[in-house]
């Protein structure tokens, strides 16, 4: 991958487009875990491809190239989800909305809404997304064990708050 990250830094089209092709399910994933919207997952990929191909001569260390990308994307997606909390569309209530899967989705955004970010996106990853905390560490640059600490972190955090009676109380 460094050989196609030095090629692309020296203006070769086709290998920062292979580059892309290569990680685009690991996009798609993380991206997912933040929108779960389709449409809003293409905008955030194709804004960090964007991005991406802008910046690229920013990028340090050419062997971090994927964890910069999703790094990227992460902030997209941060965005896109602050953008929307102040956007407040009209619609009618379609039937059915009250579903229980509805109000699990809605508990789990709460709970992890209660969390620092950095505890967020580790809870997000390996619940929502299903990675593995090797997984987890390699696309956010960090340690194996600072991804056990924070699960372990956010874990406490969440049972003395549930415990306190500070997520329904």
């Amino acid at each position: 991958m460094e050989n196609l990250v030095k090629k692309a830094k020296s203006g070769d089209s086709g290998a920062f487009a292979q580059l892309i092709r290569m990680n685009t399910q690991s996009m798609y994933k993380v991206a997912w875990a933040y929108l779960k919207n389709d449409e809003d997952v293409a905008d955030a990929i194709q804004e960090t491809i964007l991005k991406c191909y802008e910046k690229l001569s920013t990028l340090k260390k050419d062997s971090y190239f994927k964890t910069w990308m999703i790094r990227i994307l992460i902030n997209n997606c941060n965005e896109m989800l602050r953008h929307k909390g102040r956007v407040f569309p009209t619609m009618e209530m379609e039937e059915g909305i009250f579903e229980e899967s509805g109000y699990v989705d809605c508990e789990w955004k709460e709970i992890l809404a209660s969390l620092e970010e950095k505890y967020q996106v580790v809870m997000l990853l390996y619940y929502s997304k299903s990675l593995s905390v090797k997984e987890i560490a390699a696309l956010l640059e960090i340690s194996q064990n600072t991804v056990l600490t924070r699960l372990s972190r956010a874990r406490k955090q969440l049972r003395a708050e549930y415990e306190g009676g500070y997520i329904h109380g």
